[in-house]
């Protein structure tokens, strides 16, 4: 079971970290039964299950205005609350992505921004380069949303230095590839200039 455990904690973590959402929330049933969590056990490893799918569900909730996706993030808040007092080190940038997300999710932007930020300056301090780059890209993915385009692409080219840093080459190019999409999409919506001379 533990083998079990720890490979469904992996691929959460990684459809996660590919912004592949629906996935993670399929794997975190799975989990919770595998686990027992359904019947109230935690692990310590549990952390990172709350975390990541307290991302996907806040994104979800966002993306499809579904209140269950919204109680899962604001769950997964409250849990990352409990493991913050354990340890400032390893939980306080997850706790304040997490909070980013949810502030964003609220439309209480000054907050957001605050704790993306607060979320990335921990991260970095602490040398959690992956979560450095998940900060950067979630950051920039919000700011793209909400129509400060060429910031949000500078938030996901410093995305791609810190997953570049921490040695995920492959999850870099995804980023890189993202911003191609942004990038077209950008340019088919911007006004054609025409020689009329």
């Amino acid at each position: 079971t533990l083998l079990l455990v720890h490979s469904m904690t992996n691929q959460i973590w990684v459809h996660c970290f590919f912004r592949e959402y629906v996935h993670v929330s399929n794997l975190a049933e799975k989990y919770r039964i595998c686990t027992g969590m359904s019947t109230g056990t935690k692990r310590g490893f549990d952390v990172f299950f709350w975390f990541h799918v307290g991302l996907s569900a806040l994104c979800l909730a966002r993306d499809t205005k579904q209140e269950k996706w919204r109680e899962i993030g604001e769950e997964s808040v409250k849990v990352l609350a409990q493991y913050l007092e354990l340890s400032v080190w390893n939980f306080e940038n997850k706790h304040m992505l997490l909070q980013a997300e949810l502030q964003y999710l609220k439309k209480r932007h000054a907050l957001a921004i605050l704790s993306y930020q607060a979320a990335i300056e921990s991260a970095r301090e602490h040398k959690f380069y992956h979560e450095e780059g998940l900060g950067h890209e979630l950051y920039g993915i919000y700011l793209i949303e909400n129509e400060k385009i060429e910031n949000g692409l500078s938030q996901l080219q410093l995305a791609i230095e810190s997953y570049k840093k921490w040695g995920a080459i492959r999850k870099a190019d995804d980023v890189k590839d993202f911003i191609e999409l942004i990038d077209q999409q950008v340019n088919f919506w911007k006004p054609k200039e025409y020689d009329v001379s």
